[in-house]
């Protein structure tokens, strides 16, 4: 019998029951809630039930939430402050715990799970939103489901789903000097597709991998969905379990024993099999970026913009001319010839403090020729920051340091690109409009986006690292 993967694994665990048409019905380790679950919590009041297990629920305010401030009074979108304010009440009537504004908590739902040790390996984790395969970084199975899927979660605990297939992206070699964990997604989307990995559930193994940091991990796996996966997944280690020790919510004395034990048990077999593998050598990545309006419009900063006359199939063609045509750039333009309006450095997937640590480090030799602003993903993230002078640094260079939020990533909390204008960003999406109707946003990593500001156009950061 071959063996099993890490994913079949969890699967199984967590597996109550499967109908003969294919779905599973999945218990729900962990359910994470954000100022977008007031529909879900409404169905659930509408039919007089109450959340089935509060304990496993968190919520935090996120995606509406301002960060100029964090007073529920400055909310001056009427929608968004309804939602934070449902989401207060909503958590007082479930006995759900928030970590609400004004909390040191508070943050960007996946960078707060992580940090509190609410994430744990093994676990089945679910959230109304698409980014939740962040979570897969600890060994957690993790994925988005919609209003109607979270209503079911807290009415019973449980979801439907159907399995998806396992996929492998075997990532080896040394990476080199410049290359951060975005540039390794980036590079994985960029080779698979934008919809390369639907349908599955991807685990990122290989020796690249082993050596990332935990918060470098969940910029790998945060941005799978970016390849059309259902979610990421990286087998727990010790650089896991040293993560996740004395964290808040992590199991502590015999339970940490315990729980070790099972954790090490999660990682796939030998011989387990994959439906697809995909493999890449890390030593040939670059600093990269996207020059387009998808995450797989990804090239190397030393490349050029594609021309679509290359193309000989006249639907990609066409489609490819479209993209330029929204982008505002022309074929063949050196990437590092693309000026800049603005920059912004946050989001779920790049906001952490080694990301932080990361820009000050060429923040520090140079100030900002256009607009940048910094949002931290947690306000732990913010305080640690401070704490090591880090927002001084930014400050000095010309950037704002705001507070802790999805912030310019979403859109909708007063945090805009305007129409027709640049962005160098480290979020996660680039379709047209989701900074703002008509924005032009191009994904890259904090240090990528950082060098923009500075330079006023995309840069190869690697001129400012030689220097540091």
């Amino acid at each position: 019998m071959s063996g099993k993967t890490l994913f079949e694994k969890i699967w199984n665990d967590h597996a109550v029951h499967t109908t003969e048409d294919g779905y599973t019905l999945l218990y729900i380790g962990r359910h994470l809630a954000h100022d977008g679950s007031g529909h879900a919590f409404g169905f659930l009041e509408k039919r007089g039930f109450k959340v089935r297990r509060p304990e496993l629920t968190f919520a935090t305010p996120d995606h509406g939430v301002p960060t100029t401030s964090h007073r529920l009074d400055d909310i001056t979108d009427l929608v968004q402050r309804r939602a934070v304010e449902t989401l207060t009440k909503n958590a007082a009537n479930h006995n759900v715990t928030l970590f609400d504004l004004g909390d040191r908590r508070q943050g960007i739902v996946h960078v707060v799970g992580p940090e509190q040790g609410i994430t744990l390996p093994g676990l089945v984790m679910v959230c109304g939103d698409s980014h939740t395969s962040t979570h897969g970084a600890l060994g957690a199975l993790a994925f988005g489901i919609g209003a109607s899927d979270v209503y079911h979660v807290l009415a019973t605990q449980t979801t439907w789903q159907r399995k998806p297939d396992a996929m492998r992206v075997s990532i080896n070699g040394q990476r080199p000097f410049g290359v951060t964990a975005k540039d390794i997604i980036l590079s994985v989307i960029a080779e698979v597709g934008a919809n390369g990995a639907a349908r599955h559930v991807v685990e990122y193994a290989g020796d690249t991998i082993r050596a990332l940091s935990i918060e470098e991990r969940l910029t790998v796996c945060n941005m799978s969905i970016e390849a059309g996966a259902r979610a990421g997944l990286v087998a727990p280690d010790d650089t896991t379990f040293d993560y996740l020790e004395g964290k808040p919510y992590a199991p502590k004395g015999k339970h940490w024993e315990m729980a070790l034990d099972h954790w090490r048990a999660l990682p796939s077999d030998d011989g387990a099999t994959f439906g697809r593998e995909v493999t890449l050598d890390a030593t040939t990545f670059a600093p990269m970026l996207t020059w387009g309006t998808s995450p797989e419009d990804a090239l190397p900063i030393t490349g050029k913009v594609p021309d679509p006359a290359n193309e000989t199939d006249p639907v990609r063609r066409e489609a490819l001319q479209a993209t330029l045509d929204y982008i505002g750039l022309e074929a063949g333009t050196k990437l590092e010839d693309v000026p800049v309006d603005q920059v912004f450095i946050g989001s779920c997937t790049n906001s952490r403090i080694e990301d932080l640590r990361a820009a000050a480090v060429v923040a520090r030799q140079g100030k900002a020729k256009v607009p940048a602003m910094i949002s931290p993903g947690s306000s732990l993230v913010k305080h640690q920051a401070e704490e090591e002078g880090l927002d001084e640094v930014f400050r000095r260079a010309g950037f704002e340091w705001r507070e802790s939020g999805c912030s310019m990533c979403v859109g909708m909390n007063g945090d805009l690109v305007a129409a027709g204008k640049r962005c160098a960003s480290t979020s996660n999406r680039n379709f047209p409009g989701r900074q703002g109707k008509g924005a032009r946003t191009h994904l890259m990593s904090p240090a990528m986006a950082t060098a923009a500001a500075l330079t006023g156009r995309f840069t190869d950061v690697r001129t400012f690292a030689e220097k540091a």
